[in-house]
């Protein structure tokens, strides 16, 4: 068993974070329930920070919002000194209504409407990240209709593939994300940003995929990205101040994950993009980096309430707790694994595995396989841990479950920062039925 961050064992037994008995936290809060270390998060914005200040260089570190989004993570990313990627207008807006400084906002996405492109304009964001020929369309014209300058990048794929899911793997060559380099789709976006006196391209941007582990892919992907960079300067006389490679860094979930620590990352980016530069007598550009899962994965807990249990002879010993894929649906959608603990009795022994159920009617939403524990009881407290990325963020009201509350804990306070949605939060936006005809035909 691995704790994260300020977790401990307190003196009942219990699993503690941020000085902060779960116990507690359960009995005040309810379950299931989201619960975020700060002290961890802080940790992880000063490593990556910490790198490019050592080594002198302009650098923004944009947290990726869409690992969770709400006002409170915001307002900490701001205080930590972070930028900011959106990838749409419910994350611009809260990320607006959290105060959040609009010059450090990077916008991404992959399907930008034009309402939420002109929403982003108004709101004076610093950066768009283009990803097709519509929006840089939409961008000139939106910049003519405003009179106002519009700085951008443009993503590309390398071409690079990632040593991760399917579903999480983006720098491919057939991908929904951005511009191919192959094909010589990057050099005809180039070209028709140059075009636009109102659009300012900054330079490119890249993301190879998530829950990367080995440095080896940024390394390849520069490396091709400098190549052309040497070409589009020869063709267009130009080279980019901003080179931003994306994200990905790995955490660790369970025992077979070997993440390496998130410096090595960034300094395998920064040797690599050195030499590039060196080689062609080039001065170092900005670099731009966009952790998300790496700040706040492995810093949220998830509490559960284990409710019924089943047993099936010669297989699984079923555990059923009061959430499931409403809150985690990463191991429905890629068989994402967790590890996950007895809170309330982190001293017992662990007798043999249980498979963890969620309450959802759907055969597939299970937690946790063979999870190790003491042999649970009904009102027990299971902890899952890692839960801090894309949980929340995911989370859905299917059967008609509320989603769980969020509290924030640090120096043995906890600090409730998103309610738990209600029954009637359910049938909010409900209207009621109305018939149209006034003598409905029965069927004998």
């Amino acid at each position: 068993m691995v704790l994260h961050g300020t977790s401990s064992v307190n003196a009942a037994g219990h699993l503690e974070i941020g000085g902060v008995d779960t116990v507690e936290l359960a009995k005040q809060f309810g379950t299931p329930l989201y619960v975020y270390d700060v002290a961890l998060i802080q940790q992880r914005a000063q490593q990556f920070l910490q790198v490019f200040a050592e080594e002198g260089l302009q650098a923004q570190v944009a947290y990726a919002s869409k690992a969770f989004s709400s006002i409170a993570i915001i307002q900490l990313v701001d205080q930590l000194g972070l930028s900011l990627d959106v990838v749409s207008g419910g994350e611009l807006y809260t990320a607006i209504q959290a105060g959040f400084p609009p010059e450090r906002i990077h916008f991404h996405g992959n399907n930008k409407s034009p309402a939420e492109m002109e929403y982003a304009i108004q709101a004076g964001v610093g950066c768009f990240v283009a990803d097709n020929f519509y929006e840089i369309a939409w961008l000139k014209r939106l910049s003519e209709q405003y009179k106002q300058s519009i700085n951008l990048l443009l993503r590309i794929t390398p071409g690079v593939e990632a040593h991760t899911h399917e579903y999480i793997s983006t720098g491919q060559e057939d991908s929904k994300f951005g511009f191919d380099l192959v094909s010589g789709q990057a050099t005809a976006a180039i070209e028709q940003v140059l075009q636009s006196s109102n659009l300012q391209l900054l330079g490119v941007h890249s993301h190879i995929g998530s829950q990367i582990f080995d440095p080896a892919g940024f390394i390849q992907a520069i490396q091709k990205i400098y190549l052309h960079l040497e070409q589009w300067e020869g063709q267009f006389g130009r080279r980019f101040p901003v080179l931003n490679v994306g994200g990905g860094f790995g955490i660790r979930y369970v025992e077979g994950d070997r993440p390496i620590p998130v410096e090595q990352h960034v300094h395998a980016i920064i040797i690599t993009i050195r030499e590039e530069t060196t080689k062609r007598g080039w001065p170092m550009p900005e670099i731009w980096i966009e952790p998300g899962r790496s700040l706040v994965g492995d810093a949220g807990t998830t509490l559960y309430t284990i409710g019924s249990m089943k047993h099936v002879p010669g297989m699984h010993r079923y555990v059923a707790v009061d959430g499931g894929m409403t809150d985690n649906i990463r191991p429905a959608l890629y068989h994402a694994q967790y590890e996950g603990v007895l809170a309330n009795r982190m001293r017992d022994r662990a007798e043999q595995a249980f498979a963890i159920a969620g309450k959802c009617c759907e055969t597939g939403d299970m937690l946790i396989w063979d999870l190790p524990l003491p042999q649970p009881e009904h009102g027990d407290l299971l902890a899952v841990f890692c839960t801090g990325a894309y949980g929340y963020a995911m989370a859905s009201n299917y059967n008609r479950l509320p989603r769980p509350a969020i509290v924030f804990v640090e120096n043995s306070e906890a600090q409730l920062v998103v309610e738990r949605e209600s029954y009637a939060d359910l049938i909010r936006h409900d209207r009621p039925y109305s018939s149209s005809k006034k003598n409905p035909i029965h069927q004998p």
